[in-house]
């Protein structure tokens, strides 16, 4: 594919409005009864708003979404009911075991000089960076195998009940590729279109990835720096405290504490709060209160701001529970102290 780097386009005007014609003029058409998106209707009407605004060509655009094909497997995964509920216990399982973490602590010895120069430069720790990656995505291991164009279409425009939401990330992809002379045929992910090694949305590329080895693009498939530095600036932009706690196992004295884990993410509550409900806390607040189960005992856990910003990544205790707990795991592994 001849795309044009980001630092070049300025030059180049004209050629810069191209999503690399020459990937739509080499790649096979499809058949006939192919299931794609250049006739629907909302298709139709998006590549028309969006070629006016973004100058982007709509022949070319047609041509894309000529090849972008219905995925059922797209549609499947994002309506199926979760068979159950996990809970900490069996959230933990799948993430903190000694694989995750000798993963991660081969991870941090081999790339050592890019996770301290990330550390230098956005105040995260390294271990963080890392089981981010570990979580993620198993240290680059599984970066998803759904083709990032066809799953934004179909989810655009076959699944109503979050249409708005991926009609959203359809554009961003497409200005994406464009600014990364990415292939928008080839380019694949999670099945919600989350891209390379720290599964990032389209919208979160643009906005937060970061060109950490100065080449020109930012590469979160095929680039470590690109991938370490951008993950490292997502929680700088997120609020990410240097230094600042992030959360501790509480030994509360009584019942009351479950009052105030009421399920909100950020922290709001304060000391005189936490004592009233029979609970201590070694850091500043605010806090907020986790009634975890682990399966065999109900866990109290107060969190700090810090836990707050990794869950702008994933909104979810547990899963910011299961990255702080393998970024301790890995850390102690490597034979460091804990923070």
């Amino acid at each position: 594919m001849d795309c044009i780097p980001a630092r070049m386009r300025a030059a180049v005007p004209a050629l810069a409005l191209c999503l690399c014609a020459s990937v739509l003029a080499s790649a096979p058409r499809l058949a006939t009864a192919a299931a794609n998106y250049v006739d629907h209707p909302e298709a139709r009407a998006f590549i028309e708003r969006i070629s006016t605004a973004h100058g982007l060509n709509a022949a070319e655009l047609r041509g894309l979404f000529q090849r972008a094909e219905r995925q059922q497997a797209v549609l499947d995964a994002i309506s199926r009911p979760a068979e159950r509920v996990l809970n900490w216990g069996e959230y933990r399982q799948i993430f903190i075991t000694d694989k995750r973490i000798d993963g991660g602590v081969a991870f941090w010895d081999k790339h050592a000089e890019l996770l301290a120069h990330a550390e230098q430069r956005y105040g995260v720790p390294a271990e963080i960076i890392v089981a981010i990656l570990g979580v993620e995505t198993f240290y680059g291991r599984y970066k998803g195998k759904y083709p990032a164009l066809a799953s934004l279409a179909t989810l655009a425009f076959d699944y109503p009940p979050r249409s708005k939401f991926f009609t959203r990330e359809l554009e961003e992809f497409l200005l994406l590729v464009r600014e990364e002379g990415i292939d928008p045929l080839t380019a694949k992910g999670s099945y919600a279109a989350a891209m390379g090694m720290p599964q990032f949305i389209s919208s979160s590329y643009r906005a937060y990835a970061v060109d950490f080895d100065d080449d020109g693009r930012r590469d979160l498939w095929h680039s470590l720096a690109d991938v370490i530095g951008s993950v490292g600036n997502y929680f700088a932009r997120h609020g990410w405290r240097e230094g600042g706690a992030i959360t501790e196992r509480a030994n509360p004295t009584g019942d009351a504490w479950r009052e105030l884990a009421d399920g909100k993410l950020k922290p709001a509550l304060s000391r005189e709060q936490l004592a009233g409900g029979g609970l201590e806390a070694g850091f500043e607040g605010p806090y907020t209160v986790m009634d975890l189960d682990n399966g065999e005992a109900r866990e109290s856990w107060v969190g700090a701001h810090n836990f707050y910003v990794i869950t702008r990544y994933n909104h979810s205790r547990l899963y910011a529970m299961a990255v702080y707990q393998l970024a301790t795991q890995i850390r102690a592994r490597r034979g460091l102290e804990p923070r």
